[in-house]
């Protein structure tokens, strides 16, 4: 059997970014507002007519990021009384994917999630899980601005509510994420290790694997 092996995050960084409160505080204080894209507008209708033809009242999950889609899957079984989106802005990793037997209380569509979440949030949409998975960690110090918590829409996380996990391999990402996520709700929110025998996405398989110690946080955004 071939041997699965994945390096190490390297990074120039030992902590967290000395600029991630002003940034997030920057952000908290002003709206963003980037013109949104029709077709993730189609995407958000896509989606919102999926859902009310398996079952309206169902709580809606959502799988930000989603890859080739396996962790949307999973979840799907995971709660079969919930339904479950996986957004990708790749279709090349989403077609990667299938055929996946998608259980009927899941869907998987090409969005970019800068404008799906706050289309979500638009219309007034809220979670009642939202998964941020092993996101690419960016991990030279100049990069704060594109790791989810130094972005821009990083707030709109808020007003879709629900349980929020991210995971990641790298600590600084989540120590980074659970700062973030303290400021963004005002509660203490703690990074911890991560361990399963169960992975749900093949990045996390393959990590495990290469004997990566993971991490997440979590929090309750109501």
């Amino acid at each position: 059997m071939m041997q699965v092996h994945s390096r190490s995050i390297a990074s120039a960084q030992d902590g967290p970014h000395r600029d991630l409160e002003a940034r997030v505080r920057r952000h908290l204080a002003y709206p963003f507002r980037k013109p949104i894209l029709d077709y993730n507008r189609a995407a958000l209708a896509t989606a919102l007519a999926a859902h009310a033809d398996w079952n309206p009242q169902a709580p809606l999950i959502l799988d930000a990021g989603c890859g080739v889609g396996w962790s949307t899957q999973r979840l799907a079984e995971r709660y079969p009384d919930h339904f479950v989106l996986g957004i990708d802005q790749s279709l090349d990793r989403l077609n990667r994917g299938k055929p996946l037997p998608l259980p009927a209380n899941a869907l998987l569509l090409r969005a970019d999630l800068v404008d799906f979440w706050r289309l979500l949030a638009e219309d007034g949409i809220r979670l009642a899980r939202h998964y941020n998975l092993y996101p690419n960690p960016w991990p030279k110090i100049g990069h704060l601005a594109r790791r989810w918590h130094g972005h821009a829409v990083f707030p709109v996380w808020r007003a879709l509510g629900g349980e929020l996990e991210c995971r990641s391999n790298w600590r600084i990402y989540i120590e980074e994420m659970a700062l973030a996520l303290g400021w963004l709700n005002d509660q203490p929110v703690a990074a911890e290790p991560w361990w399963t025998e169960d992975p749900i996405t093949p990045f996390e398989k393959k990590y495990l694997a290469s004997g990566h110690q993971l991490w997440r946080c979590r929090v309750s955004l109501g």
